[in-house]
């Protein structure tokens, strides 16, 4: 027989020993974190003045799970505008060494500070004078004495049973290092149009697309004038496939549009007698070329009324655009 999939929630929601470990590991490292927001303190500063002065790159290091969290660590900085690289501390070794030069940084993440594999970075960087940001979860340790700046790791502890695998440790390490991208990328003045410069392709890059990028313009656009009869306006419509109209007054402004909703609520024996301004909706919503596409898509999904098309106007309210709903699922916003 059967188990009815919503009974079968119900019994693992109510007793469920996986969903208590799941929710022991979430607050163990919900209340390290918070532990890590208290601890900051002038170093974090003073580590951000470093990170930000530099002339080359960031160079994030660290080995095993540190290693993994650094990789991380280089691409969120890299892709908010602070060029970064990881560089694995063993490969630094034996020649990646050559990779940090003068006028970089390097970022190095060790939670015991005492990992063997980063002295030839740490030499490295003392030897040409780098700035050498620590996060480690020791003060004490080799790697915290060795850097200008220590980020240290308050105490806490690892979500695992036994204290001994990698996790809340690590968590502490990225959020960190999200702090710190964020940070810099305040400090830069960072835009969302710098941030579609790195992220081009995928849903997030549509999604700081700019209307004028997607929008129709020219002869494309299904404009009338105010006193259009509404047989010729009809057809115009029907012409340029938009489903709509925009009516425009004597200086070339948005006075109106007209859409398949407008005909029918006019519909009677005198319609294709009337003029396009009689029967104009005249509050059309608008937005200008420069908006983000993410926008333009809100506007349309307004709940109260979702719409298929908007007409893109300048300062002056002289439509300069028009985009169809197709068009942003084209370009992979929705």
């Amino acid at each position: 027989m059967p188990v009815d999939p919503a009974l079968l929630t119900a019994r693992h929601a109510a007793d469920d020993p996986d969903l208590e470990v799941a929710r022991r590991v979430l607050q163990t490292e919900a209340r390290a974190l918070a532990s890590l927001g208290a601890a900051l303190d002038g170093r974090f500063g003073r580590a951000i003045d470093l990170l930000a002065a530099v002339s080359g790159r960031v160079v994030v290091s660290g080995i095993g799970k540190s290693g993994h969290v650094g990789r991380k660590i280089a691409a969120t900085l890299a892709s908010t505008g602070t060029p970064a690289q990881f560089v694995h501390p063993a490969e630094a070794s034996h020649g990646d060494l050559g990779m940090i030069v003068p006028g970089d940084a390097v970022l190095a993440l060790s939670n015991s500070g005492e990992t063997a594999e980063l002295s030839d970075l740490v030499t490295h960087a003392r030897r040409f004078g780098l700035p050498l940001i620590a996060v480690t979860g020791r003060a004490a340790s080799t790697l915290a004495q060795a850097a200008d700046v220590a980020l240290v790791l308050p105490p806490a502890d690892e979500a695992c049973p036994m204290g001994l695998a990698p996790t809340t440790s690590t968590t502490m390490q990225l959020a960190l290092g999200d702090a710190i991208a964020v940070a810099l990328l305040t400090r830069r003045g960072f835009t969302a149009d710098d941030f579609r410069q790195f992220h081009p392709a995928g849903r997030l890059g549509a999604r700081l697309r700019r209307v004028r990028d997607l929008m129709h313009t020219g002869e494309a656009l299904p404009l009338a004038p105010l006193d259009l009869p509404m047989d010729a306006a009809i057809l115009r419509i029907t012409e340029k496939r938009f489903g709509c109209l925009g009516v425009v007054d004597q200086a070339g402004g948005l006075a109106g549009i007209i859409t398949d909703g407008d005909l029918r609520r006019a519909m009677g024996p005198d319609l294709l007698g009337r003029r396009a301004g009689e029967v104009m909706n005249r509050a059309p919503r608008t937005i200008g070329p420069d908006a983000l596409a993410a926008d333009a898509l809100r506007v349309m999904n307004a709940p109260a009324r979702p719409i298929t098309t908007l007409f893109v106007t300048d300062a002056t309210g002289r439509p300069v655009g028009i985009l169809h709903v197709h068009d942003l699922l084209r370009a992979g916003l929705a």
